[in-house]
């Protein structure tokens, strides 16, 4: 068994298309299905079968694909740290983030990193709440920004950074867009847009609500903060987001107003695998981002 063989299998797995995933590995389509076909003969078992134009995992498949990624997730790891042995300067550190972060604070404590560490390179890798979780899990990502912070958890295991206060956002000319502060009961009547359903962002709105005594209308979903907050923009209804999702300004700008009865807050957090050394360099970065957040902390104090 080859690790070329591997490599194939996996983004085959995960583009469920020969074709496509040759593109991605810049490889001829027949040179891929060569190297599946001898992996099923060497394990003696079919690994995809074919439904329509795509392929999917065979029972035995999905379990050989996940022995697969830890394999390759594996190797990579050991190559990182071979480099950083030699120096940990010109390490990578592979972290993960929901969307709402990514437009302020990753870009922030990022550039705040290398101005010390001017040689480190990152991987970004966005996802949703259940997906970073899984990546951390399957050591494809060292760290990632979670929001909220899980409280209990088999697998991975972090620490808290932040809470965060959410606001409302209103079109600009709302009756409440001069308000400096509405209770959340002042919204129940609108048609509020919310986040899709595998983003953690839409419980914490849905939870604050129920608290308020009702449950909202959804007349718009979307699966990134910006296409939240220019629908609001647009008069298509109401929304809650985080303050730092809002530090940006477009040409399509709702109207931010604070929320009492309840206070609407989430937290952010920073997970790891649990059990796992973290390379030097990412646990030199995870250091950082401990100090960092402290300090900020006991600025705003």
């Amino acid at each position: 068994m080859e690790f070329r063989q591997l490599q194939y299998f996996v983004k085959v797995a995960r583009k469920q298309h020969v074709t496509q995933a040759a593109e991605e590995l810049h490889v001829a389509q027949s040179a891929v299905s060569r190297q599946i076909h001898q992996l099923e003969k060497e394990l003696g078992v079919p690994l995809f079968v074919q439904k329509g134009r795509n392929l999917q995992l065979t029972p035995v498949g999905k379990l050989f694909l996940s022995r697969a990624e830890s394999i390759l997730s594996d190797l990579e790891r050991a190559v990182s740290e071979v480099h950083e042995f030699m120096d940990p300067e010109q390490g990578e550190i592979r972290i993960g983030f929901p969307h709402s972060l990514g437009i302020h604070l990753l870009p922030t404590v990022v550039a705040r990193f290398r101005e010390s560490h001017p040689k480190v390179k990152f991987r970004l890798r966005q996802g949703t709440y259940n997906s970073l979780i899984r990546d951390v899990m399957k050591g494809e990502i060292d760290l990632s920004f979670i929001s909220p912070l899980p409280e209990k958890h088999s697998h991975v295991t972090g620490e808290l950074l932040l809470q965060e206060e959410l606001f409302a956002i209103v079109p600009q000319g709302h009756a409440l867009s001069g308000q400096e502060v509405i209770r959340l009961e002042q919204l129940k009547d609108e048609s509020f847009v919310m986040f899709s359903e595998e983003y953690s962002l839409r419980s914490i709105v849905l939870e604050a609500c129920a608290q308020a005594g009702f449950t909202p209308h959804i007349g718009f979903e979307g699966e990134e903060t910006d296409t939240i907050r220019g629908l609001v923009a647009a008069g298509m209804g109401v929304s809650l987001l985080p303050d730092m999702a809002l530090t940006e300004i477009s040409q399509l700008q709702p109207t931010k107003v604070k929320i009492t009865e309840p206070t609407v807050t989430r937290s952010v957090g920073l997970i790891r695998r649990s059990g796992d050394k973290l390379p030097l360099v990412a646990e030199g970065f995870r250091s950082f981002l401990l100090e960092f957040f402290k300090d900020r902390e006991a600025k705003r104090t």
